[in-house]
């Protein structure tokens, strides 16, 4: 009879890593870019940065962003502030531009870096690729704020990534990223990023408020609001250099 006790007990009595360890993980990676791609439809917006910097001062800029996820491109177009008005950044592929209207010249750079000057990157303004770039290495169950969330850590699987390492907190309701802390090879912690507000565009989401955290400098931080998000068609012009050459004409 004690036995059968026993028995029962255990039954009910599930430890929390259990259910962890039949999530298919790498799946959840894939769901979480799925959820925020717009591989079926271009997608464009209104950026606004808010830096703040304790050491170079605070300022805001603002931005008008066109995806084309299905062809992996992206164009952005500098709108404010005046001094830096017309400067452009054309993504095809694994090439990345940077325009300077003053020189009329294009650049390479990476994604890698700044965008802007801010604590935002290159890589954070186009599509998700967890998938593609990271696997899984630990996992909990938890929760972050009023959300229930999955807790992975990621460690990267290419040398592309801007990040090697990821603690990732992910919504369970609609497997939307609301947190990351992005460290470096040897773990330590670079930056923060938040993302506490999503909207519906078309059929997808978009995280129309991100915040990123610097680690390294106390009080640096960038706050991104995205406005006005649109899925209508764009024209194929907009994905060239010839955009942003007329653009300051």
């Amino acid at each position: 009879m004690k036995h059968l006790i026993l028995l029962w007990v255990t039954t009910l009595v599930v430890p929390p890593f259990a259910f962890a360890q039949t999530m298919d993980f790498a799946k959840l990676l894939a769901q979480v870019d799925k959820a925020t791609d717009f591989d079926d439809v271009d997608c464009s917006a209104v950026v606004q940065l808010k830096k703040t910097d304790p050491e170079n001062g605070n300022s805001d800029e603002t931005f008008a962003i066109f995806r084309r996820d299905a062809k992996s491109t992206f164009t952005i177009l500098q709108l404010s502030p005046e001094a830096k008005k017309g400067t452009g950044y054309l993504k095809n592929g694994e090439d990345l531009y940077t325009y300077d209207p003053s020189s009329r010249k294009f650049s390479f750079t990476s994604m890698k870096d700044s965008f802007s000057g801010s604590d935002a990157r290159n890589s954070d303004m186009e599509k998700s690729t967890l998938a593609a770039d990271y696997k899984v290495t630990g996992s909990t169950s938890g929760t972050l704020g009023k959300f229930d969330v999955w807790i992975l850590e990621l460690e990267a699987v290419n040398t592309g990534v801007t990040y090697a390492k990821q603690k990732l907190w992910v919504n369970k309701a609609n497997s939307t990223a609301l947190k990351a802390e992005e460290s470096s090879p040897n773990g330590r912690l670079l930056r923060t990023s938040l993302f506490p507000s999503y909207a519906k565009v078309g059929s997808k989401l978009i995280a129309i408020r991100k915040i990123y955290v610097d680690a390294l400098v106390t009080g640096k931080r960038t706050e991104m609001t995205i406005s006005d998000a649109s899925v209508k068609t764009l024209s194929d012009e907009i994905f060239t250099k010839a955009f942003l050459e007329k653009a300051t004409n």
